[in-house]
């Protein structure tokens, strides 16, 4: 079932919600990075996405690989919430023995399509997929999101140079460009621009949008379905810890550690903002 606009903003925020509470607080993290995720994680899941929590494994589904891995906490509530399982399976967030690990496991976990979590790896599976579905003859699309830390990685480039050669317009990434990574600013620690040259270099059709707009979203995932011939790289602009002020765009809160005023200040900002009702 496709959402409304307004409904998906709704999601998104109650997905930061779940973020915030899943990780709690006098313990490191990574919500940074996973609530720059919600609004395309939305999207995705409730609006774009052939995918039946019922049914995870039905053939023609399409695929979703989050390389970047590490932000798994957005992944983990948008699939509660679909009804893959129970919500209250999130409070268990990396215990032992628990389902949700600090990586997805494909093995645990329904909805899972691989295990990813070593950076550049992701984008190389998803490639695997989409040629896949066309030796098969299925018409199921593949996302793949990654990180704009995990461009430094080499296997990305391998893949972005594969994916192009077989041709793969049944393959979308998508780029979280937040412009951080764990240590600082990406331009200080490693540049990895001019990003959109350097995507059509590599034979990719590049969308540039505001990762954090559902309307424009639902637009750049229409118009990737009309590109043929290759694949899209859809460069996401995001701000690290969105929907609070005290995280974003602060690297320290890759993987932070919140305190129990900080805790109570996120989810405070993010019900006066509303989404609790899905």
């Amino acid at each position: 079932m496709k959402h409304t606009v307004e409904e998906l903003k709704a999601i998104a925020n109650s997905l930061r919600q779940e973020i915030i509470k899943m990780i709690g607080y006098g313990k490191a993290g990574h919500f940074g990075g996973s609530c720059s995720l919600a609004e395309i994680v939305s999207v995705l899941y409730f609006n774009k996405m052939n995918h039946d929590p019922l049914n995870p494994k039905m053939p023609n589904r399409d695929r979703f690989l989050l390389s970047k891995a590490h932000s798994a906490p957005v992944q983990y509530a948008a699939l509660a919430k679909a009804g893959y399982f129970s919500m209250e399976e999130l409070e268990t967030l990396k215990r032992i023995g628990s389902k949700l690990q600090g990586h997805p496991d494909m093995l645990k976990l329904p909805g899972i399509e691989a295990n990813t979590g070593s950076l550049g790896q992701g984008l190389s599976i998803a490639a695997g997929f989409a040629a896949a579905a066309k030796i098969d003859n299925l018409n199921y699309k593949t996302y793949c999101i990654i990180g704009d830390g995990e461009m430094a990685e080499g296997q990305i480039w391998e893949a972005a140079m594969a994916a192009s050669c077989y041709k793969l317009d049944n393959l979308v990434a998508i780029l979280d460009r937040n412009g951080l990574q764990a240590t600082g600013c990406i331009a200080e620690r490693f540049n990895t621009g001019p990003v959109v040259q350097k995507w059509e270099s590599f034979g990719w059709h590049v969308i540039d949008c505001d990762g954090h707009d559902i309307e424009q979203l639902i637009h750049v995932f229409e118009e990737a379905d009309t590109v043929k011939g290759q694949p899209v790289m859809v460069l996401a602009n995001t701000v690290k810890g969105k929907g609070i002020s005290f995280a974003e765009h602060n690297v320290a809160f890759h993987n932070g550690m919140m305190t129990q005023e900080q805790y109570a200040q996120a989810l405070g900002e993010l019900e006066q903002v509303g989404g609790n009702q899905l």
